[in-house]
C-alpha cells in the first residue's frame, strides 16, 4: 500500500516537475471560478506574481507518512496540501479546485506532464490568492488534476515566493522575513 502511494507522489513529483508552458499564449485558457476564459498564463504573462509580505516564521510538523502537510487557503477556501519542494507548481486535486470555486469544460484537459505511470492530463490556471499560516502570495501558477491525484500539492510557484523553507528533524519552517 504505501509503494503504491510512493509510485503516486514519485509520478506526481516527475509530472510536476516536467511541466513547463510550451509556448507564449496558446495553450489551453486557465480554469476560473464562471468557466470563462482566462488571459496568458505562460511565464511571459503580463500579470506579474505579486505578494502580500508577512515578516514571520510558520512551522509544520513532520506527519507519522513522512510528508508535511500545509493548512492552506486558496480563494479563501481551506485546503489541506502536501508539502513537493520538487514540485515546480501548485497542484490541485478535482475536488479541491471545485471547492475552491474553480471551474473546466473537458475540452480544457490537455496534457501537462508524464509521470511513473504515463501521461498526466490537467488544466493550466493561475490561483488570485494562496495563503498559509499568514503568508499571503497573488496570481500564482497551479494545474488542475481532475482524476488520479489523491492530495494537492504546494509547489515551488507559492514556495520560491516566501524567503526560505528549512527542514531540520522533524519540522519544516516557511520565513517570510
Amino acid at each position: 500500500m504505501i509503494g503504491r502511494y510512493l509510485l503516486l507522489a514519485f509520478g506526481l513529483c516527475a509530472l510536476v516537475i516536467a511541466f513547463v508552458p510550451s509556448d507564449t499564449g496558446t495553450g489551453p485558457a486557465p480554469a476560473s471560478p464562471d468557466g470563462e476564459q482566462q488571459g496568458d498564463l505562460s511565464l511571459n504573462a503580463s500579470t506579474p506574481a505579486s505578494a502580500d509580505w508577512y515578516a514571520g516564521t510558520h512551522t509544520l510538523a513532520r506527519q507519522p507518512d513522512g510528508h508535511f502537510y500545509a493548512d492552506a487557503r486558496v480563494g479563501g477556501t481551506p485546503l489541506r496540501m502536501m508539502v513537493d519542494t520538487g514540485a515546480s507548481v501548485i497542484a490541485l486535486t478535482g475536488p479541491d479546485a471545485l471547492a475552491a470555486g474553480l471551474s473546466w469544460d473537458d475540452a480544457q484537459i490537455a496534457q501537462v506532464g508524464s509521470g511513473a505511470s504515463g501521461a498526466v492530463f490537467g488544466i493550466n490556471t493561475m490561483l488570485d490568492e494562496v495563503e498559509i499560516g499568514g503568508m499571503v502570495r497573488r496570481n500564482v501558477r497551479a494545474v488542475i488534476i481532475p482524476q488520479g491525484l489523491e492530495v494537492s500539492l504546494l509547489g515551488q510557484s507559492y514556495l520560491s515566493q516566501i524567503s526560505s523553507v528549512k527542514i531540520a528533524a522533524d519540522k519544516m519552517v516557511m520565513d517570510a522575513q
